[in-house]
């Protein structure tokens, strides 16, 4: 029988903690690829080109963040004047580096 509905969750594993298992298995392969890192690398020089480069794509999206596109919106109604020159000085100062 489950617990009644609005009744707050006690016990169990604490929000952000990792799973045991999965904890357990990121360790397991950490270990392995630390120990036969040269064999992997001597593996991976070996690969054909466009091999090689499909490989390091698949493996960057562990290491390096996804980007996410980042929206904002503007009200230049509500802006003063100081504040709309800095907003085109920022938006414009590359633009003599070109």
């Amino acid at each position: 029988m489950g617990r009644t509905k609005g009744t707050p969750k006690t016990g169990g594993r604490t929000k952000g903690k990792p799973n045991k298992v999965t904890a357990d298995i990121k360790e397991f392969f950490a270990k392995v690829l630390t120990k036969n890192q040269k064999l992997l690398e001597e593996d991976f020089k070996e690969m054909e080109a466009a091999d090689r480069w499909r490989i390091a794509e698949k493996l960057a999206q562990y290491v390096i963040p996804k980007q996410r596109a980042v929206e904002t919106t503007i009200n230049f109604e509500q802006l003063s004047d100081e504040q709309l020159d800095s907003v085109i000085n920022e938006l414009t100062k590359n633009l003599d580096d070109e």
